[in-house]
């Protein structure tokens, strides 16, 4: 299947730091970034449907160390259906690939609902290449991810500097859409993720700052850290059973 374009991998760095080392990052770097302008309010809330086929490959593989793997997601902003990407983001080591293609808030819903046929005609290859996943792999919803993203911008090596507060998994339901979901906390009072992502190369007054206040690489993925606090409640450990 022919692709849309040249796949161009990105750098991506995550650490887990505290509320004051964001506060004094953000005093640092404010002459040098600036705040994205899809930032209404400074932040916006981002909410992730993940999913995983029968083997939990993309859990596994990430435990496992696996260099090269994938995994899709539908994302929203702000709980609403204005906005609504399927996403598959490629990964090698620190390099990470994201495609996405549109999707309507129906076709959404039946996506959830288990009804896939629909995207064998899509338009957009992503979209065909997700329901031969979901046919022959079993892929399935597998849990929502929630979090606050406030990101600054830096046009000199195409930098990205994100902030995200408030980690959280959502249960009781895989309706994207439905805010009033209960959610359970990842990460203890006052910590959050830092990302670094550039496709160029990191300036090294940004470097620099980053490096001051950086806490602690994180290793982990969202998706890990929220999957292993709610799969007790999911039933996702059936292929481990003898």
């Amino acid at each position: 299947m022919k692709k849309d374009k040249e796949e161009r991998f990105r750098h991506e760095l995550k650490y887990l730091i505290n509320h004051p080392g964001k506060k004094l990052l953000t005093k640092r770097f404010k002459e040098l970034l600036t705040l994205d302008k899809h930032a209404s309010g400074g932040a916006y809330t981002i909410r992730s449907l993940y999913f995983d086929d029968y083997w939990n490959s993309s859990y596994e593989e990430k435990e496992a160390g696996i260099l090269m793997r994938k995994k899709y997601r539908i994302r929203i902003y702000n709980y609403s259906d204005q906005s609504i990407k399927l996403e598959r983001k490629k990964k090698f080591g620190a390099h990470i690939y994201k495609e996405s293609a549109p999707l309507t808030r129906e076709e959404t819903e039946r996506i959830i609902k288990g009804d896939y046929r629909f995207l064998l005609k899509s338009p957009h290859p992503l979209c065909q290449e997700f329901y031969y996943e979901c046919m022959t792999n079993l892929m399935r919803p597998r849990v929502i991810v929630d979090y606050e993203r406030e990101p600054w911008i830096f046009d000199v090596g195409t930098v990205r500097l994100t902030f995200d507060s408030n980690l959280r998994a959502a249960i009781g339901s895989f309706d994207i859409f439905d805010d009033s979901l209960p959610t359970l906390p990842i990460f203890e009072p006052g910590k959050l993720v830092m990302e670094v992502k550039y496709t160029e190369l990191l300036p090294q007054m940004v470097k620099n700052i980053v490096a001051a206040e950086s806490d602690e690489f994180l290793a982990v993925s969202k998706y890990v850290l929220c999957y292993e606090k709610t799969r007790y409640l999911n039933s996702f450990d059936y292929w481990y059973e003898a």
